[in-house]
């Protein structure tokens, strides 16, 4: 057989010539015939091989529609075309094309989709066979390494006849290639893996064949073995003729030599690494696993995110079913339960689920629906055992279960060939169970496909056991926290208030932010606003020791500096006492917790403030202008050794006092000065009722649900005038309690509330001659009248306190504060900075 040119173009050797007759040497063969046509059906390229196949110039071809290139009726021939070729990325066919002559050539072509520079996508379409006759190889060459009279099988020798077999039944995929890297030769591997036939393929270079990277690659090194280069190895994970750099081939092209050692044609032989490739793919799932499962508390949404990852990378569908009632305890039995098992179908995938078959079998059904397992059926079987099987579809326990659950038999359908049934398990407890089908896939499900759907079901186990733990533990610490705080206002009538409390939207839980309105003597009322470091029901249970501390201090009648060093105590006080705990994050008993405390008197219209580490309040006068404030900001509690200091200002009556926790200004979509301009044009725009301003004021501030939680208390401020407040200078001299007393009775008179002259007149009677006998001058007695409550007060400037005792049977006195205490609805001292204040509240109800 005559030697084929080592390079195209070179003619050769006599000396290469093996015997035989002599013979003229094959013409070179034309180049492919190659065009581009654009998604409006019109020429952008046209090749040298084209313009030989058809006659035409490129000048007279590009930029003119391809339709005027067929010789059959332009609009059907087109529609038929683009109706086979929709959706697909290659397509091929024969066509009847026109010559400029007007011949008329019918031609096999072979169209890839691509990507120009640019988001307009063409078709690169490429002829096979250039102008050649029918059922003849380009240039009339005979394939490359086969000997004349073999060639497709068709020689009488019997090696030859096995060589052809061995070729075109080889396990893994071969191909040759001439001198100008065109194919010759494929075998039925190559055939099936491009699907493409070898006559479709040959007398076309690999790139023509498909485009892609991959293809330029694995031709140039095809160049560098014909160039002398020897046997090359294309880089790991390629596939022949660029099917993709992730399919697990290895890819080896090796030279063809003559009897005289020249290389004619290159054998290109690739094979693929099934195993390596099926555990990296499983290996990449379980990483992508990790971030794709559990990535929100929802149960729901966790189950539905296995099943999402499950198809297509494992499963052809996935169901997956939580138990209605979860079972928990030790070791699964290996028994399967006596009962059907009830659960919920809570999440469905199928590679089905987005085409027009998905109604057909194999698909995962309807999330939401009730199902009952039988007893004996695989997945009660597989719960009982704690851990996964696997079923074929001529399983026996599979094929009953058919039998016996239509929704079973709607499950799996008729084409479901291999079955997988995992237990959802999470610390001790089964919450569900996983269903995987096979009915695309040819391959079962084997031994590694268990054990990656146990690890991708493991793990949405333990996302939705978290999610329901905390869940009840939100539950269980919103209760907490909503009974620590104040459930109704207190009836009080210096001030009128609004309060909203709105917890954390994150896993944290709910805080410990907390308010509070306590009513004090002499018609006054604290507000306080806190809030506790932490979240979780430690913190709620902090948030609630803190608020009956500030209520009892309260009551005393701190002044609000001296009630929050009380309070700061307190704090330390509670940190030793959890300083063994482990939770080093939880333990700190409060410290760095904030707070604000208010003191409102309607009387005087002053308000007295201090505050530990908390925002400051903002106040609205009643001409709208807003400001903060300027209450010095003292330490956050808990720290210990730091003095907080008392501020006071008037406010006028009709003002807006807004108390507040740090959460309302820590929103994540804008900065602290534009948190505090949209809160101040909230507080400033006039409302009918002081919910509105909440409402207002939190709408302006949130987009969404809080990081932290949010308490916010807004009060208007009232004034008792004149007509309701009356006060005399007394002497200190025991004849004035008789006076005293008289001036009382005249007063209540001017109210209209002689109903409470008899037990006035004892309380004033007491109060005052206490004052005259064991306090110090000046004596002050002073009446307030609120809408219910009548307070009388007696001030001097002693500092001792009076106490109640039990006077025994001959003592003369002793009794006074007894009977105060009985008659009074409630009595008590204040002390302030010089003397002190004795005061008896009771009530003015009707009756």
């Amino acid at each position: 057989m005559e030697r084929l040119p080592t390079h195209p173009g070179e003619r050769p050797h006599e000396s290469d010539a093996s015997p035989g007759p002599a013979r003229t040497a094959p013409p070179t063969p034309p180049p492919p015939a190659t065009a581009a046509v654009d998604a409006r059906g019109i020429v952008t390229e046209w090749s040298e091989g084209a313009r030989q196949l058809l006659g035409y110039p490129p000048s007279e071809v590009v930029g003119q529609p391809a339709a005027r290139l067929l010789a059959d009726d332009a609009s059907t021939a087109g529609a038929a075309a683009l109706r086979d070729a929709a959706g697909r990325e290659r397509w091929s066919g024969t066509v009847a094309l026109r010559h400029r002559d007007g011949r008329r050539l019918r031609r096999e072509l072979l169209a890839h989709r691509r990507t120009a520079d640019g988001p307009v996508t063409e078709w690169l379409v490429v002829s096979a066979v250039t102008g050649t006759p029918e059922g003849q190889t380009p240039g009339g060459q005979t394939p490359a390494g086969t000997p004349e009279g073999e060639a497709a099988g068709g020689g009488t020798s019997g090696s030859g006849r096995l060589g052809e077999w061995a070729f075109r039944q080889a396990p893994c995929v071969m191909a040759v290639f001439d001198a100008d890297l065109r194919l010759v030769r494929a075998n039925a591997g190559m055939e099936q893996v491009l699907s493409r036939t070898e006559d479709q393929m040959r007398g076309l270079r690999l790139p023509e064949i498909v485009p892609h990277p991959v293809s330029d690659e694995t031709e140039a090194k095809m160049r560098r073995v014909l160039e002398g280069g020897g046997p090359q190895q294309l880089r790991a994970g390629a596939g022949p003729a660029g099917t993709g750099a992730n399919d697990g081939w290895s890819t080896s092209l090796v030279p063809l030599e003559d009897p005289a050692g020249h290389v004619r044609a290159v054998c290109l032989a690739a094979h693929q690494r099934l195993q390596e490739h099926l555990a990296r793919q499983r290996m990449l799932l379980l990483s992508e696993a990790s971030a794709r499962i559990g990535t929100t508390a929802d149960s729901g949404r966790t189950a539905q995110e296995l099943a999402d990852i499950a198809v297509p990378g494992l499963a052809d569908f996935a169901a997956v079913d939580l138990l209605d009632a979860p079972r928990h305890g030790g070791a699964p039995s290996p028994a399967a339960p006596a009962r059907p098992l009830a659960a919920t179908r809570t999440a469905v995938r199928s590679v089905l689920d987005d085409g027009p078959t998905a109604s057909a079998a194999g698909t995962a059904g309807t999330a939401g629906t009730k199902t009952l397992y039988p007893a004996l059926s695989p997945v009660a079987r597989c719960l009982a055992q704690g851990h996964g099987a696997l079923y074929d579809a001529a399983d026996p326990d599979l094929l009953r279960w058919v039998r016996q659950d239509p929704g079973a038999a709607r499950l799996l359908g008729s084409t479901t060939h291999s079955v997988m049934v995992v237990p959802m398990r999470a610390h001790g407890a089964t919450l569900g169970v996983a269903l995987f089908g096979r009915h695309r896939h040819a391959e079962p499900f084997e031994a590694d496909d268990l054990w990656l759907a146990e690890e991708l079901t493991a793990k949405a186990a333990v996302s939705i056991h978290t999610a329901r733990r905390d869940s009840r533990e939100h539950t269980s610490t919103m209760t907490l926290q909503r009974s620590l705080l104040p459930q109704t206002l207190p009836d009080q009538g210096a001030l009128d208030i609004a309060t909203r409390y709105l917890p954390a939207g994150t896993r944290a839980g709910v805080g410990g932010d907390w308010f509070d309105v306590i009513p004090l003597s002499g018609a006054r009322v604290a507000l306080v606003v806190g809030d506790v470091v932490g979240h979780g029901i430690r913190a709620s249970a902090t948030m609630g020791r803190l608020r009956t501390a500030v209520r009892t201090l309260a009551d005393v009648d701190l002044p609000p500096d001296e009630l929050l060093t009380h309070l700061d105590d307190l704090v330390l006080h509670l940190s030793a006492d959890e300083s063994g705990t482990d939770d080093t994050a939880e333990s700190a008993g409060g410290i760095g917790t904030t707070c604000l405390y208010a003191v409102y008197d309607p009387v005087s219209r002053r308000c007295a403030l201090a505050r530990a580490g908390h925002p400051p309040p903002a106040a609205v006068t009643p001409d709208g202008a807003v400001r903060f404030l300027d209450v010095p900001a003292g330490p956050p509690l808990g720290l210990g050794g730091l003095p907080f200091e008392t501020f006071e200002t008037e406010l006028p009556e009709g003002s807006l006092l807004a108390l507040y926790t740090d959460g309302l200004l820590a929103a994540r979509d804008h900065d602290i000065d534009e948190a505090l301009d949209k809160m101040f044009a909230a507080l400033a725009r006039p409302a009918k009722t002081l919910d509105t301003v909440c409402d207002r004021v939190l709408t302006a501030m949130l987009t969404h649900r809080p990081d932290d939680d949010i308490a916010l208390l807004v009060a208007r401020t009232r004034a008792l005038h004149a007509d309701r407040v009356a006060a005399w200078d007394l002497a200190s001299d025991p004849a004035v309690v008789a006076r005293a007393r008289k001036h009382a009775t005249e007063q209540l008179t001017a109210w209209g509330l002689d109903d409470a002259a008899f037990i006035t007149e004892l309380t004033v009677s007491e109060l005052v001659t206490n004052a005259i006998r064991y306090g110090r001058p000046p004596i002050q007695l002073r009446l307030i009248h609120e809408d219910s409550t009548l307070t009388c007060e007696v001030f001097d400037s002693s500092s001792t306190a009076p106490h109640m005792r039990r006077a025994r049977t001959f003592d003369e006195g002793g009794r006074g504060l007894l009977l105060v205490g009985q008659l009074a609805r409630r009595w008590g001292t204040r002390h302030a900075l010089t003397g002190k204040t004795v005061w008896a509240e009771q009530s003015l109800s009707p009756g």
